[in-house]
């Protein structure tokens, strides 16, 4: 293969620009202190309830943390001060702990939402929901990933 001058500048420059921004050398995973600040700035002032309202399902063992699926539900009458206003799901040892907000009203019906999300590694998946009464319920789930996800 031959290459002209104009491909080896570009090859150089993309090399360049990878290297100069950091992409895939070592990228830190959030720690549980990531999640509980995203999750303070979720609920506010109010303290999460845990076994309660809010299911969240995923497998035990995740044979490919490139997609891992992921399902939440609250039981909720869907109006008045007995609804969901939104889900967050986050992934403690990712990268970036955010995975996905739902948001929801009394047009959704019920709140139920699922989704695939991709995981760096064994760790814990956490739901956060928040009620329009102002109510927060939390559940965790430990998920063991056999192949890494995000690089792992």
């Amino acid at each position: 293969m031959q290459m002209n001058r104009r491909s080896v500048l570009g090859v150089f420059g993309g090399a360049v620009t990878v290297a100069a921004i950091g992409l895939p050398v070592g990228l830190a995973n959030a720690t549980p202190e990531d999640t509980m600040a995203k999750i303070k700035e979720f609920a506010g002032d109010k303290e999460p309830q845990t076994g309660g309202k809010l299911t969240l399902n995923t497998p035990e063992i995740a044979e490919n943390g490139n997609s891992v699926p992921v399902g939440v539900s609250v039981e909720s009458a869907m109006e008045g001060d007995d609804m969901v206003e939104e889900i967050m799901i986050l992934a403690e040892g990712n990268p970036n702990p955010d995975v996905v907000t739902f948001k929801f009203s009394e047009l959704s019906g019920e709140a139920i939402a699922e989704t695939r999300m991709r995981l760096a590694k064994t760790q814990d998946v956490v739901a956060v929901a928040r009620m329009t009464n102002g109510d927060i319920h939390m559940a965790k789930a430990p998920v063991k990933v056999t192949i890494g996800g995000c690089g792992g």
